[in-house]
C-alpha cells in the first residue's frame, strides 16, 4: 500500500511539473491582441452567449452583436466557446478584454481602450495540455505493459509540445482538441485491452465530446468502431454478438453526447448537422493548393522538415521558390483560396448548396493534381514537435514495423486514428502541423518504446561482455 501511494504521489508530482513547464512556456510568450489570427471566431461567439444568450456564428453573421441580438448559428462546435465564456465568468478582467475586442471589431470602440489580457485561458490551456500528456503516458504504459514507458513517453510528449507554446497562447482550440483526443484515445486503449460496458460507453462519450470541439473529428467515430470490430474479431476472438453489442454501445454513447447538439441545431437553426459552411469553406480554400507547380510539389518535401527545411530551401532556391506555400504572403495558396471563398459567398450567400458542384468541377478538371498535392500536404503536416519531430517521425515508423514483427497490434490500433486525421487534413485542409498535434501521442509512445528496447539491448550486451569476477569463477 505504501509503495502504491508513493507511486501515485510521484505521478501527481510529475503531472504538476508538466503543467508548470507548459504554463511557464505559454505565459512567457508575447501578449496577443484578441482579434489576431482566428481568436475572434471564438471570442465573438462567447460574447454573444454572455450578452444575448445565443450561440451564434460569431464573425460569420451580418449582425453587430454590440447593438443587436445575432441569430443562432452552428458554424463552430460548442465546447471551446463555452470554455471561453466560463473564463469570462471567472475573471472580470478577461471579460472586459473580450468585450472591448468585440467592440473594436464592430467599430464601436477604439483599440487603444482595450487591454491585451488572456491569462485565464493560458492557464486553462496549460492544464488541458498537461492532462493530454498524462493520458498519452498512461496509454503507452497500457500498450507496452511497462511503468517505465509512462515516464519516458510523458517527458517526450512534454518536449514535443514546447515548440508550439506560442500557438497555445492564442485563444484557439488546439489545446482542447489535443487534450480531449488524448484522453479519448486512452479510453479506447483501455477498452481494447479489456472490453467492458462502462469503458466502451466512456470512450463513446469522449469521442462524441471531441466532435463538439471540432466537427472534423466525427470521422473518428466509424474509425473507433472499426477498431472495436478488428479487436473483437481478429485479436480478442470474441463472439460476433458480443462485438456487435460493443459497437452499438459505443454508437449509443457517442450519440448521447452529440444528439442534443443535433436537436438544438434542428430547432434553433432549422437544419440538422454538426456544423454548417465550415467544411465547405475549408475545402474551397484547400482546392487552391491544387495549383501547386511540380517544382513546388518537389521542394515541399525538404522545405517542411522542421527548423532546418525552410532556411535551407530559401538559401539554395531563394525565398520566392516557396512563397506561395506560407499563409502570410500575399500570393499564398491560403489567400488565393480564401479570396475565392469570399467571392462565392458574396455572389451566392451560402457555400453548402454549391459545394457538390465545386467538388465535381475540381475533380473533373484537376483530380490527379488534387491527389498528388495531398501527398506533400500530408508529409508537411506530420512533422509535429519542432526539431524533436526529426527524430519522432522516423522512430515512430520504425516502431510500427517493430510492432508488426513483435505482435503489438494495440500500438498500431492506437496510431490509426491520428493517421486517419492526418490524411483527412491533407485532403480537406492544409499542411500546417497545428491540425495534427494528436500525432504526438503515438509518435512519442513509439519513440519511447524504441529507446527502451535499445537501452535494454545495450544492458544485455554489456552484461554478456562483462568479465566474470575472479571470486565467482570456479576453482
Amino acid at each position: 500500500m505504501r509503495e502504491r501511494l508513493l507511486a501515485c504521489g510521484a505521478r501527481v508530482a510529475f503531472a504538476l511539473a508538466v503543467f508548470a513547464v507548459l504554463a511557464t512556456a505559454i505565459l512567457l510568450r508575447p501578449a496577443k491582441w484578441l482579434s489576431d489570427f482566428d481568436q475572434s471566431f471564438y471570442i465573438t461567439v462567447a460574447y454573444d452567449l454572455a450578452h444575448h444568450g445565443v450561440f451564434s456564428n460569431g464573425v460569420f453573421d451580418d449582425v453587430d452583436s454590440t447593438v443587436a441580438t445575432p441569430p443562432p448559428g452552428k458554424f463552430f462546435g460548442p465546447v471551446y466557446p463555452w470554455l471561453v465564456l466560463a473564463a469570462t465568468k471567472l475573471d472580470a478582467r478577461f471579460a472586459q478584454a473580450v468585450d472591448c475586442s468585440v467592440g473594436v471589431n464592430h467599430d464601436a470602440r477604439d483599440r487603444g481602450e482595450c487591454e491585451i489580457y488572456a491569462r485565464p485561458i493560458h492557464i486553462l490551456h496549460a492544464a488541458l495540455l498537461a492532462l493530454g500528456v498524462i493520458a498519452i503516458a498512461l496509454s503507452a504504459e497500457l500498450i507496452f505493459a511497462s511503468a517505465a514507458m509512462f515516464w519516458l513517453t510523458g517527458i517526450l510528449a512534454t518536449l514535443a509540445l514546447l515548440p508550439d507554446a506560442d500557438l497555445f497562447s492564442f485563444v484557439m482550440t488546439e489545446s482542447v482538441t489535443f487534450s480531449l483526443y488524448s484522453i479519448a484515445a486512452l479510453a479506447l486503449v483501455w477498452t481494447l485491452r479489456a472490453p467492458r460496458a462502462p469503458r466502451i460507453a466512456l470512450a463513446g462519450c469522449l469521442f462524441g465530446l471531441l466532435c463538439l470541439t471540432r466537427a472534423s473529428f466525427a470521422v473518428l467515430a466509424p474509425v473507433a468502431i472499426a477498431l472495436l470490430v478488428i479487436n473483437g474479431f481478429w485479436l480478442a476472438r470474441t463472439p460476433w454478438r458480443t462485438t456487435g453489442k460493443h459497437v452499438l454501445l459505443f454508437a449509443a454513447a457517442w450519440l448521447a453526447i452529440v444528439g442534443p447538439w443535433l436537436v438544438r441545431n434542428a430547432v434553433s437553426v432549422g437544419s440538422w448537422g454538426l456544423t454548417e459552411e465550415y467544411g465547405s469553406a475549408a475545402l474551397i480554400e484547400r482546392f487552391a493548393y491544387d495549383d501547386m507547380s511540380a517544382r513546388e510539389l518537389a521542394l515541399a518535401f525538404p522545405y517542411c522538415l522542421p527548423v532546418i527545411g525552410e532556411p535551407v530551401i530559401d538559401r539554395v532556391f531563394g525565398p520566392q521558390a516557396m512563397e506561395r506555400f506560407v499563409y502570410y504572403t500575399p500570393r499564398s495558396f491560403f489567400h488565393v483560396g480564401r479570396a475565392h471563398r469570399d467571392k462565392l459567398v458574396e455572389a451566392h450567400g451560402r457555400l453548402d448548396p454549391l459545394i457538390k458542384d465545386v467538388i465535381w468541377a475540381e475533380l473533373r478538371d484537376r483530380g490527379w493534381q488534387y491527389l498528388a498535392v495531398s501527398i506533400p500536404l500530408g508529409w508537411c503536416g506530420l512533422w509535429v514537435g519542432g526539431l524533436l519531430g526529426l527524430a519522432l517521425a522516423p522512430l515512430f515508423a520504425a516502431a510500427c514495423v517493430m510492432a508488426v514483427r513483435r505482435s503489438k497490434p494495440l500500438f498500431l490500433l492506437y496510431a490509426a486514428p491520428p493517421l486517419v486525421m492526418l490524411a483527412l487534413h491533407a485532403a480537406v485542409a492544409n499542411h500546417y502541423t497545428r491540425y495534427n498535434l494528436i500525432l504526438i501521442g503515438p509518435f512519442c509512445a513509439g519513440t519511447a518504446w524504441i529507446i527502451a528496447e535499445a537501452a535494454a539491448a545495450w544492458r544485455r550486451r554489456r552484461a554478456t561482455l562483462s568479465p566474470i569476477p575472479a571470486s565467482h569463477r570456479r576453482s
